[in-house]
């Protein structure tokens, strides 16, 4: 294999092109390219040019010239060689302003077990900042009278203030839960959950620990 077959080999592989791929964009066969980075075939300087284009990296002309007729090029120290991403990387950067990426914790919140990509608008999710959103897997069916089962995954909004009433993931005594939250007056809550069967509990608001707001829900079918 040639210098230049391989490193048009290394860079086509590294944007994750396929023989046939940089064929089409050149206006060349398959075959051809195929025989190039097998050193069987050498280019013009044309096709270098279309190749480095198709690539978007500049590919070195050494094997252009013949030892036995050609003096070979020094380099030139002015070129700088730019080093591009690989493709997905590309992608990744290009969609880091536009999605993102939202990470699933269970009750423990110690590490998130995945992540979901969200659409950005206006830098909210949601309407919630980016930063504080996240999914909340649902670990048992103690709110299933509200729809929400276990397995289920909640978009929630981070926030240890009580808004309104609505569906919370709260700590009480030490245990951390989905509820229904309903404000009693200035020092207590009504929480609810419904396992079948509705069950009320009247705690001061000091005793429950707000920790998210859930927004919506996706149930596992």
């Amino acid at each position: 294999m040639s210098r230049l077959g391989n490193e048009i080999s290394r860079l086509r592989k590294e944007v994750g092109m396929t023989h046939k791929q940089l064929a089409k964009i050149v206006g060349v066969s398959e075959a051809y390219i195929i025989d190039v980075e097998s050193g069987k075939k050498i280019l013009s300087e044309e096709l270098v040019n279309k190749i480095s284009k198709a690539l978007r990296k500049e590919i070195s002309k050494v094997d252009l010239y013949d030892d036995e007729k050609y003096n070979k090029p020094e380099p030139d120290p002015k070129v700088v060689r730019i080093v591009e991403k690989p493709v997905q990387d590309v992608w990744n950067d290009a969609l880091a302003g536009v999605l993102a990426a939202v990470p699933v914790y269970n009750y423990k919140m110690d590490k998130a077990m995945d992540t979901k990509k969200m659409p950005i608008i206006s830098n909210k999710v949601e309407g919630y900042p980016k930063d504080k959103v996240f999914y909340l897997s649902i670990e048992d069916d103690d709110m299933a009278g509200f729809r929400i089962g276990k397995g289920d995954v909640s978009l929630c909004h981070s926030t240890h203030e009580f808004e309104k009433d609505g569906i919370y993931f709260v700590e009480i005594n030490g245990r951390r839960v989905v509820r229904q939250i309903k404000s009693i007056d200035a020092s207590k809550f009504l929480v609810v959950s419904n396992r079948g069967s509705l069950v009320t509990t009247t705690l001061f608001k000091k005793d429950v620990k707000v920790l998210a707001k859930l927004i919506k829900l996706e149930i596992v079918l």
